[in-house]
Parts: C-alpha cells; sequence; structure tokens
C-alpha cells in the first residue's frame, strides 16, 4: 500500500471517530419541554495550580444522591481524567428555584479536615450541565492581617447558584455562583451541622444553538490576544527572514564560487589537488555508522510528522471545538495507529537502500524506538496517579484497549508495511561512487563540534516559537482554552522552513570543512529544537506557573519529556532529509568521478 493510501485512510478513520465523539458530546438533539430534567454530571476536584491533579467529585464528603449513576465514557474522555457521575442537584428545564435542600449532614473532624484541606489546595470542581462545562470554588480563606497560614480562616460554600440561559427548547448558557455570605467556618477540627442548597434562575435568550460554545473560545480571541498572537507571527517572520536571508545570500554566493571553481580548475588544471567539499565527494556518500537505528529514527520522524499535520487538519476543521471531552486523545491514539503504516515502510524502505539486511530487527527498533520511552514513561506516571488514588490513573479496561489496539492495529500495519518497504527494492540514489577507504577527517575546531552546532541549530527554530509556546503550555497545563489553530499552523510551518533552512547551512559548512560524517549530525541538528524546548518547560514550570507537589511535577516533566522527544524524532527527520537533498543536489552539480 503506498504512502499516499496510507495518509488518505488515516484521515477518514480518524474523521470517523471524532465525529462519533463530537457527536457523543453533543448527546442527543438537546431539546427539552419544560419540566424535563436536564442531565446535570458532576466530573472532578482538584487544585487549580494542578491541572493533572484531579480526583473524583465524591471524593470529598459531599451530600451523595441515593442513586449514583457513572456516565460512560469515550476512550477520550478517560484518558483526560474525566470521570462523570449523576449530580444530587435536580434541574427541570425552565423551572426555578429557590433555596432547594440537597441535604442535612453532620461534617465529622474528618471531613472537616478533608474540606480544609482542599479549600487551602484551592480546589475547584468542575461539572457538566447538558454537555455545557461549568466550574467553581469548594469555598474561600481568609489571610487578611495573618502573617502564618496556621492562622487563617477556612470556609466552605454551602450555597450554589444556577444561572441558565435557554432559547426555546434549548439550553444556551450556564454560569454557576458560589454564595459568598452562605459560608461554614470549617477552621478548627470540630464536628459542623451543614445544610447543603442550591437555587436555579431561567432567562430567555436570542442566542442560537448553534453558538452556545463560542463563549468557551473567546478568551484566545479576544483582541489583545490576537494582538500578541499576530505580533509572535510578525515577529517571527522578520527574525526568520533577516537570519535565514543572510545566511542563503552568504550560501548561495559561496556556493555559486564553489561551483565557478570546480568547473574551472576542470577545465583548465585537472591534476591540481581538490579542497573543500569536493575534495570528500568519495566519502560524502559513504553509509553512516548504526543505520538501523538511524533508519528507525526517520521513520518514526516520519510517522510522527503525519500524526502532526493530521491533527492540524482536523483542528482546522473545527474537530477541536472548546471542551469537545477527549476528541483530541481520541485522534491521537487512532491517528497514531494508522500511521504506524508510514513508520514502517519509511523505516525498512530505508535500511534496505543502505544496504541493511537485518530488517526485523530494524522494526522491532521502530516500534520500540518512541513507544518504548512513552510506555516505560506511562507506567511511571499511572503508578504515581494511583498511589493519589487521582482520575489521571488510567482504569485496568482503558489501558487493556489501548494494548489492543498496539496488538491488533499498530503492529500488523508496521510489519506489513515494512514487509512492503523491504520488497521495494529501491536504490540509494548517490550521485558520486563511494571510495574502498574513507579519508581521514581533519582536526576541526571547537566550534564545529557537535554540542555548538546543536545550539546554533536548535535556537534560530526556538526563536520562531517561543512566543506562541506559552499560550500551548498555558492550554495544556492550565485552564485557558487555545482555538487560533490556523497561526498556531503558521508558526509549526515556519518551525519546518528554519528546521531545514539551518540543517542545511551547518551542513555545508561541516562539508567544506572537509568533514564527512554529516548523516546523523544534521538529523541531530535538526531536532536538537525539542531540547530547547524542554529547556523552556523548566522556565516555565519555575517562572509562569503555579504547579507544585510530586504527582504534577511528575506528570509535567514527564510527558513533557515525551513530547520533547518526539518533537526531536519529527523535525530531526525533516532536518535529514533536508540536507539529503542539498547534498545530492550539490554533487550532483559537479563531475564526480
Amino acid at each position: 500500500m503506498g504512502s499516499r493510501s496510507w495518509w488518505v485512510l488515516a484521515l477518514v478513520a480518524t474523521t470517523v471517530a471524532c465525529w462519533g465523539e463530537l457527536v457523543r458530546s453533543d448527546g442527543g438533539d438537546h431539546r427539552y419541554k419544560s419540566g424535563d430534567q436536564v442531565p446535570l454530571f458532576v466530573n472532578k476536584v482538584g487544585p487549580f495550580n494542578n491541572p493533572s491533579e484531579t480526583y473524583r467529585y465524591f471524593d470529598l464528603p459531599f451530600c451523595l444522591s441515593g442513586h449514583l449513576k457513572d456516565k460512560r465514557e469515550a476512550l477520550g474522555e478517560v484518558l483526560n481524567g474525566d470521570r462523570l457521575v449523576s449530580a444530587p442537584y435536580s434541574i427541570n428545564f425552565r423551572e426555578d428555584k429557590e433555596s432547594q435542600v440537597i441535604c442535612k449532614k453532620r461534617l465529622t473532624e474528618e471531613d472537616v479536615a478533608e474540606f480544609r484541606h482542599a479549600v487551602a489546595k484551592d480546589y475547584y470542581f468542575e461539572m457538566y450541565f447538558d454537555d455545557l462545562p461549568i466550574w467553581g470554588f469548594l469555598g474561600k480563606f481568609d489571610k487578611e492581617k495573618k502573617d502564618s497560614p496556621e492562622e487563617y480562616k477556612y470556609y466552605l460554600y454551602k450555597h450554589i447558584h444556577f444561572d441558565i440561559l435557554y432559547n426555546k427548547d434549548r439550553v444556551i448558557e450556564i454560569t454557576v455562583h458560589t454564595e459568598p455570605n452562605s459560608l461554614i467556618d470549617i477552621t478548627e477540627n470540630k464536628e459542623v451541622d451543614v445544610e447543603f442548597t442550591y437555587s436555579v434562575k431561567w432567562k430567555k435568550t436570542d442566542t442560537a444553538f448553534e453558538k452556545r460554545m463560542d463563549k468557551y473560545s473567546q478568551t484566545s480571541s479576544r483582541p489583545h490576544h490576537l494582538e500578541i498572537h499576530w505580533f509572535s507571527i510578525i515577529n517571527s517572520c522578520v527574525t526568520v527572514l533577516l537570519l535565514t536571508g543572510f545566511l542563503a545570500t552568504i550560501l548561495m554566493r559561496v556556493l555559486k564560487n564553489d561551483f565557478v571553481k570546480y568547473t574551472h580548475d576542470e577545465e583548465t588544471a585537472e591534476d591540481l589537488e581538490e579542497t573543500g567539499w569536493k575534495y570528500i565527494h568519495g566519502d560524502v556518500f559513504r553509509f553512516p555508522k548504526h543505520k538501523s537505528l538511524l533508519a528507525a529514527a526517520l521513520g518514526s520522524g516520519t510517522q510522527l510528522f503525519a500524526l502532526t499535520v493530521f491533527i492540524f487538519l482536523l483542528a482546522l476543521v473545527g474537530v477541536f471545538y472548546p471542551y469537545n471531552r477527549g476528541a483530541l486523545f481520541t485522534a491521537l491514539v487512532v491517528i497514531y495507529a494508522l500511521t504506524s503504516g508510514i513508520a514502517g515502510y519509511t523505516a525498512a524502505s530505508f535500511y534496505c537502500q543502505l544496504e541493511g539486511t537485518n530488517w526485523v530487527r530494524n522494526l522491532l527498533l521502530t516500534s520500540c524506538l518512541f513507544c518504548g520511552p512513552l510506555f516505560l514513561t506511562f507506567c511511571f506516571l499511572n503508578s504515581v496517579a494511583i498511589a493519589y488514588n487521582s482520575t489521571a490513573a488510567l482504569p485496568f479496561g482503558t489501558i487493556l484497549v489501548i494494548v489492543l489496539i498496539w496488538t491488533l492495529v499498530t503492529s500488523p500495519l508496521l510489519v506489513l508495511s515494512g514487509i512492503a518497504g523491504k520488497n521495494s527494492k529501491a536504490d540509494f540514489q548517490a550521485p558520486c561512487r563511494t571510495t574502498k577507504y574513507p579519508r581521514e577527517i581533519p582536526s576541526l575546531p571547537w566550534y564545529r563540534s557537535i554540542l555548538p552546532q546543536m545550539a546554533m541549530a536548535g535556537f534560530l527554530p526556538f526563536s520562531a516559537i517561543y512566543i506562541e509556546l506559552y499560550y500551548i503550555f498555558a492550554s495544556v497545563w492550565g485552564h485557558r482554552t487555545y482555538t487560533i489553530y490556523s497561526i498556531l499552523f503558521i508558526v509549526f510551518i515556519i518551525l519546518l522552513i528554519v528546521t531545514a533552512f539551518i540543517t542545511v547551512a551547518l551542513t555545508y559548512f561541516q562539508l567544506a570543512a572537509e568533514d564527512h560524517e554529516w548523516w546523523w549530525r544534521s538529523f541531530i541538528c535538526g531536532g536538537s529544537t525539542g531540547l530547547f524546548i524542554y529547556g523552556y518547560c523548566l522556565y516555565y514550570y519555575y517562572a509562569r506557573s503555579g504547579m507544585y507537589g510530586f504527582m504534577q511535577t511528575s506528570f509535567f516533566f514527564g510527558y513533557m519529556a515525551c513530547i520533547c522527544y518526539g518533537f526531536f524524532l519529527m523535525l530531526g527527520t525533516v532536518g535529514f532529509h533536508a540536507a539529503l537533498l542539498f547534498v545530492r543536489h550539490i554533487y550532483r552539480s559537479i563531475k564526480c568521478e
């Protein structure tokens, strides 16, 4: 099966899966008659600054309704940490309620201590009313004129008010308010009698049902936010144009002089000693060391590139609207499984072009190169989540589903496409013949070693995306919404262009210094932007976020390490292919004996 067929198959299957997720989130036509009960589910609670540290709503000693009913959730919702349960509130369509009692309860000392701990950690709750998300805080603490947290006063909200907007027979908007005057003092460890109540107020609106989700995307589309995003784009474009233009001018002028020089040498003085990049024409296409690992890295990088492109396509057509629970995670799992064929075909075909013989080991290496570190990280972090009794811990059934997808879809596609790649029998296109013995690489100054080259190669692409990184981090590791996917796609294109160009430039300078071992260097330099992104993770965690605690820290640095490793593989693949095209081009332009 050709690579084009894999792309079409993956896009169709993912669109169907995500559309199913989208329809599931709608839960029907959302039409109600007066007096019909509108579904309300409580989801989770957790510290506001720790988005990964979430717990079930009823892990705290709230009033339990007589019949708790778990909502059946899709794969993406479970991966997102959602655990929806029927709420103890009864809200009927267009029926107002005043101070409706949920329950009267005596809180024990242990209950008071749990609530006080939650209030001290700024716990918030999340609910879904007719598939619309709502949030609120559990309580507040008073630290006015207090020097120590032991002196703070802690209060628990005991009344919740729902303001609901409707248009004809449909719910349009809901907001929740906690009454500041309806509080229970939970500062001391003593039993407390509390009466939990709620009220409901319905109001009419002219807003169309189709636009009811627009409210949640407005935070990232406000004028001042758009100005910052466009400033980021302009800043990136100007920086990239200046630097790449400068490098391109130098590179093209030097290459032109090289072509003229080498042509003149061939016509007038063929017996003169060759220098520069032409001098190593017999070694530049010598196959690299660890070619199986390089082929596996290129296969995994190509798969991750395809995954990223598909995600952008789905985002641009509007599949990932705000709070479409789990759609992104479902898309990631489905697309990654279906694009494994791209990894297998790319790795096996390139490995065979490099005259590799153990293609089975190459496929095993390809299958484990990205999934292996990801699986080990998941095992550790899932164990941490289980120890914390967090909803971030995946149930056994979900883990089994993922294992089955990997076993029944990912692995067969990888093997079948690997066999197809092995049988493609494509030869490596080398314009120059390789000599029998390699030339010795001359000693080079320190700034031409791999670490300084990585620093130069990673800094320029990172400078083009670092402004946009803050908004992405604030969305993934915070409570902001990110919906301007068109701008993000432009930034991604800029990232690819800059990565390709800087890798080509560094490859030329490496060849001009008569260093012919460019294969791995181009891949590592191209992927070095991933290391800069991980460095930004350290800055974001300590300077821009309020995250704390072992679990949140483990999740943040653990999963970001996997993401940055994925960027390393993907951008390394882009850099390598750009360098390969460039090297083929310049050596095809001269006569090589």
